[in-house]
């Protein structure tokens, strides 16, 4: 049994999601436990590079609401052009688009294959129970709605800016801070958004090859928009000024002075 599915059980189910989740977190324990027992969940672990289904299949839905507890990040790709389009993280969940519940019963797209980009241990949650919580709290539906806003804020970032790298990246970068503000995740308590960022995650989110997003990194890091993690994970990426960032986003070719290529 996964570390976090240890942690889930000593924690208990109820205990565990009013605690952490976004959609969950400071809700009545003693409401939400008529709903939410144990015996109805599901832990279960989704394993790197393995599909966890398509998402925005004709006529199809999923029967549950994914809760990321660990791990990840979860990532979909559009088809038409293999590009990332959502980033999942601890703490949040994702299938709502493919839920017949709210707006997942008219939000479409291209079909999008859905799947772990590292090992990620998740709680799966029936639809009807999302349902019947749905139904009984404002709170929940006003939650449940801000994720579809998330998630199209996070399209929109990526899709209105230019091909210049160094705006591209930053595009992404602000998208993460922006979701994971409002979802109440970070930053950390030195006010630092850190994020497990692959560089192949970037270039498939930005559509740039690996070495310019490479270069793009290690530019933002020398003029202190990023610094090097502690961590020795290699994959993290810390930004240290969010609003820094936004000079770079909405930025020129002749404004961004450290980048090389003009």
């Amino acid at each position: 049994m996964s570390k976090s599915s240890k942690k889930f059980e000593k924690l208990e189910p109820t205990n565990y999601l009013t605690h952490h989740n976004f959609l969950f977190r400071n809700i009545d324990q003693s409401w939400i436990e008529q709903y939410l027992s144990p015996d109805r969940l599901t832990v279960e672990k989704l394993y790197s590079s393995r599909p966890i289904y398509t998402a925005f299949r004709t006529d199809a839905a999923l029967e549950y609401l994914y809760v990321v507890i660990e791990g990840g990040p979860i990532v979909v790709r559009s088809t038409p052009l293999d590009r990332i389009i959502a980033i999942t993280y601890a703490n949040s969940c994702f299938g709502m688009q493919n839920l017949a519940l709210s707006y997942g019963n008219f939000s479409r797209g291209f079909p999008s294959l859905v799947e772990a980009y590292k090992t990620t241990d998740v709680i799966k949650i029936p639809l009807e129970i999302i349902r019947l919580i749905h139904q009984e709290s404002k709170t929940f539906r006003q939650r449940y709605g801000l994720l579809f806003e998330l998630q199209e804020k996070f399209q929109y970032h990526l899709l209105n800016c230019s091909t210049y790298p160094p705006q591209a990246v930053a595009a992404l970068l602000r998208a993460l801070v922006y979701q994971e503000r409002e979802l109440g995740n970070q930053p950390q308590a030195d006010n630092v958004f850190v994020f497990d960022l692959p560089v192949e995650i970037i270039a498939k989110a930005c559509q740039l090859n690996h070495r310019t997003v490479e270069q793009v990194l290690k530019g933002m890091t020398k003029i202190g928009l990023l610094k090097c993690p502690k961590s020795s994970q290699n994959d993290l990426v810390a930004v240290v000024d969010p609003e820094g960032l936004k000079a770079v986003y909405g930025a020129t070719r002749d404004k961004v002075s450290w980048w090389p290529l003009r």
